[in-house]
């Protein structure tokens, strides 16, 4: 039975998979570090957000973009960030509708396929996973 999640042999494949966990991995970077600033616990909480959960959030969206970026854990990191994205669209941003124009979830929702896409495909070839290839599949 075959177990390993097969890209085709294209450069192009290998590049635009790259680019997904990249872009994302970056997106999540860049919004941990507004998460840093201890205001931020002010606005969890006028969410109904305990605020001890800023450092928590925060350290998961960076640790986890550089993870994402450098093809290490990414179906963990890719768990994480579902649920993260998840909870952004039903707990935050589900009252407004979808429109992101009108603070909606259609840009969580887009994120969310990509993520998702991220779980089922792997860490890919431009990876270090694929370089170390001795981590188990389910860890990728």
């Amino acid at each position: 039975m075959n177990t390993e999640a097969n890209l085709k042999g294209n450069v192009l494949h290998d590049i635009t998979h790259w680019g997904l966990r990249a872009s994302i991995g970056a997106i999540f970077i860049v919004h941990s570090l507004k998460k840093f600033d201890p205001s931020w616990q002010e606005w969890l909480a006028s969410i109904g957000m305990p605020p001890e959960m800023q450092l928590p959030i925060a350290l998961a969206e960076l640790i986890g973009g550089i993870l994402l970026i450098a093809g290490i854990l990414t179906r963990v990191t890719g768990s994480i960030f579902a649920v993260i994205l998840l909870g952004a669209i039903f707990h935050i941003r589900w009252e407004n509708g979808f429109f992101v124009s009108q603070g909606g979830w259609e840009w969580d929702l887009v994120m969310l396929a990509v993520v998702l896409a991220i779980i089922v495909a792997g860490p890919g070839r431009i990876s270090i996973s694929h370089l170390v290839k001795k981590i188990p599949r389910f860890l990728q």
